[in-house]
């Protein structure tokens, strides 16, 4: 039996442990367990059983999601205020004349923020450098392939259902080239595993999720489950969605980031958010503990009622919060326009502003091939934003980049 023991630095420690040896260091990442609970929780689950695996271990196997649920009046109310406010900003996203003004940046602010929640330390800046090719701050890989990843799932659903295959070529691209790209990205794990404290004996492991043989039936439930076109609402489908999904577990890594991406693919398929505007991880990261318990606990009572109130809650707030940010940075955009306007600027020059939306730090060779002209001709180009305050050169870079300090601090 391999033992891996992590220790992230947040006070949440881990040991993963398999029954195949394995030298590769997963993915650091918060635990999924509650630490005040008793023993063993899961044996009284009402919405799973416990089987039996080698080594004395039990496996936790989650029963088939409801296809209905009789909502209590407290999450009824919830659940009206969170679609009144996903519909808002669904409003907002259709009537943009530009949607990738708002996609580019707020797509990576989820990606930045569900990736911190496994251990990354990536900032959405590091990410804007990354992608502009002067440098690969720590982790801006591993955040980049989630961008990549949620990208990749938009473009899919027109072709692609979310399904099991989605899920692979998801997990193919969250892995690339990065840490735990090693652990079979693009496929199921084959191996069991579980999660706990360092230290603790495999028996009394708080958390192990089904054996690997179990995972084609309970993605099969799973995703017939999501195609579902029963009485459930879709954000409920969604928060059970979720649940179901971490509960499973079907891969080695990478399981928490997958898990998050799906909420706005759902939502897109649905029809509810076809603007991808809600990034539901920063609410999951400014509560992360509570989180984590909320998902364990769900697994333990088998009461959706708590888990739903705390989800619907965090798709209110954020779509709350999306909807400022979109108005902040539309009512920028449009003071940048005014500016220009005043100043007589060419269209190069507003071609240029809007491509800051989708990269806010770039080099005059990504500006041209943007703009389709030689870099010579963007250093004018780029002179006139510097003179309006736009953007700023960043000091002691090679290639020189330059930055919307303004719009990065909208975002951030």
């Amino acid at each position: 039996m391999a033992i891996t023991n992590i220790y992230t630095g947040d006070g949440c420690p881990h040991v993963i442990l398999s029954t195949e040896t394995n030298n590769s260091m997963p993915r650091m990442k918060p635990c999924y367990y509650v630490p005040h609970l008793p023993q063993h929780p899961l044996d009284a689950s009402p919405i799973g059983r416990l089987e039996s695996i080698p080594d004395g271990v039990r496996a936790y196997v989650p029963d088939p999601l409801p296809r209905s649920l009789a909502l209590p009046p407290g999450v009824v109310y919830l659940l009206d205020e969170a679609s009144r406010e996903v519909a808002t900003l669904a409003g907002v996203g259709e009537t943009l004349l530009n949607p990738r003004l708002l996609i580019a940046p707020f797509l990576r602010l989820e990606a930045v923020l569900s990736s911190r929640i496994e251990g990354t330390q990536a900032s959405l800046s590091d990410i804007y450098v990354f992608e502009a090719g002067a440098s690969e701050p720590p982790d801006a890989r591993e955040v980049w392939n989630c961008v990549q990843a949620v990208e990749h799932g938009l473009a899919r659903l027109d072709s692609l259902p979310i399904s099991q295959r989605l899920l692979l070529e998801l997990h193919a691209l969250l892995l690339a080239g990065v840490r735990g790209g090693d652990l079979r990205p693009g496929e199921l794990r084959s191996r069991q595993v579980w999660i706990a404290a360092p230290g603790t004996p495999v028996e009394r492991a708080r958390f192990v999720p089904p054996p690997a043989p179990a995972l084609p039936d309970l993605l099969a439930d799973w995703e017939r489950f999501v195609h579902d076109q029963g009485p459930l609402p879709p954000l409920v489908r969604a928060a059970l969605m979720h649940y179901q999904f971490e509960a499973i577990h079907p891969f080695i890594d990478g399981n928490g980031r997958i898990g998050r991406l799906l909420i706005p693919l759902l939502l897109a398929e649905r029809g509810v958010l076809r603007t991808p505007l809600l990034y539901l991880s920063a609410y999951f990261e400014r509560r992360r503990p509570e989180y984590y318990d909320q998902l364990l606990a769900l697994s333990h009572s088998g009461d959706w009622t708590p888990w739903l109130r705390f989800f619907l809650l965090g798709v209110r707030d954020q779509a709350r919060d999306a909807l400022r940010r979109a108005r902040t940075l539309r009512d920028l955009h449009e003071h940048y326009r005014a500016l220009l306007t005043e100043r007589r600027a060419a269209a190069s020059v507003f071609q240029l502003l809007d491509e800051l939306w989708i990269r806010p730090v770039f080099t005059r060779r990504h500006a041209a091939d943007r703009l389709g002209v030689t870099v010579a001709a963007t250093r004018a180009i780029i002179d006139r934003l510097q003179a309006a305050g736009i953007v700023a050169p960043v000091p002691d870079t090679y290639p020189q980049l330059f930055r919307a300090d303004e719009l990065l601090a909208a975002l951030e």
